[in-house]
């Protein structure tokens, strides 16, 4: 029997898509960015995720598909340069006693950006509970007055991101 060979006609789509849509896509990325360099990274990047799909859909629209899809590259780029200013502001702040390697760094922001990523799907008040008692170091209580919620409830939401994060790091 032979294997079937999916994988090679959606591979080859993605090249079809990428040797006739590759320079638009960079191009558009970079109007978008406003002439940043990454652009170039970006556009690959968005055809990485066209890779990792399970299969490329028949496309009418190719540049909308890519655009669409380019958008949520951006904006995790743009998240990921958010989170690491905040973390380096946050070291700033510190004595160059405490200052990690640069390698404990990479570390740290990496995981930083994966806990984001596992909480972006969820609601705001949980992620912000949830962010608020991990990182402000703030009690059930405390939460609870900010959000305007009661401390069950807060008790719910923090159950509720931890079991995000937990699944998220199984996947």
């Amino acid at each position: 029997m032979h294997a079937p060979a999916p994988d090679l006609s959606r591979h080859e789509a993605t090249e079809t898509l990428y040797v006739q849509h590759h320079r638009w896509l960079a191009n558009w990325l970079r109007r978008r960015m406003h002439g940043d360099d990454q652009a170039a990274d970006l556009a690959q990047d968005t055809f990485l995720k066209l890779l990792d799909a399970r299969e490329t859909p028949t496309l009418r629209e190719p540049r909308a598909f890519l655009a669409t899809i380019a958008r949520r590259v951006l904006a995790n780029h743009y998240r990921r340069q958010a989170i690491e200013e905040a973390y380096l502001d946050s070291l700033a702040s510190q004595p160059d006693l405490h200052a990690p390697s640069p390698e404990t760094r990479a570390l740290v922001l990496e995981a930083l950006c994966q806990i984001d990523q596992a909480l972006d799907g969820l609601p705001a008040p949980v992620r912000r509970a949830f962010l608020l008692a991990q990182l402000e170091g703030l009690g059930y209580a405390e939460i609870a007055c900010q959000l305007g919620v009661t401390t069950r409830t807060v008790g719910n939401y923090m159950a509720r991101a931890a079991a995000q994060c937990f699944f998220a790091l199984e996947a």
